[in-house]
């Protein structure tokens, strides 16, 4: 059996509002839909044009949360990484790596308000390509 798509990834949240909030002012994210049962609620996000789901989960009875390591980045790409770096750092995340050339794109890392790690990406265009038919 094969898997057709990757539907969503999870992040445990302290502060819901909060954390929706980044990602709508940082990114654009729109809500899709919340789910809300005993123990807890999800608010399920996107962007507008991608079908790719971040689900931003809160306990709402009370236990604590222990930030573990144990997992990579969320990666988004953009267009203009200088641009979405800055509405990301005015949103509220932390900067821990600007954004930097790399062969045949750029990257920068920055953490979002509750600690989760965002890698911004951006492809760089072959100068030698535009214009070509192939």
């Amino acid at each position: 059996m094969t898997v057709s798509r990757v539907l969503f990834t999870k992040f445990i949240v302290a502060d819901l509002p909060a954390a929706k909030t980044f990602y709508e002012q940082a990114f654009g994210f729109v809500v899709r839909n919340r789910i809300t049962l005993p123990g807890m609620e999800e608010v399920l996000i996107g962007l507008a044009d991608d079908t790719f789901t971040l689900v931003l989960y809160h306990h709402t009875d009370g236990r604590a949360l222990t930030r573990g390591d144990h997992h990579g980045p969320l990666g988004l790409s953009t267009r203009d990484i200088d641009a979405a770096w800055d509405r990301a750092i005015a949103a509220g995340g932390t900067a821990v790596r600007p954004p930097e050339d790399l062969p045949g794109m750029r990257i920068a890392f920055l953490d979002d308000p509750e600690g989760h790690t965002i890698e911004l990406i951006q492809y760089k265009r072959d100068k030698a390509r535009e214009g070509a038919t192939q």
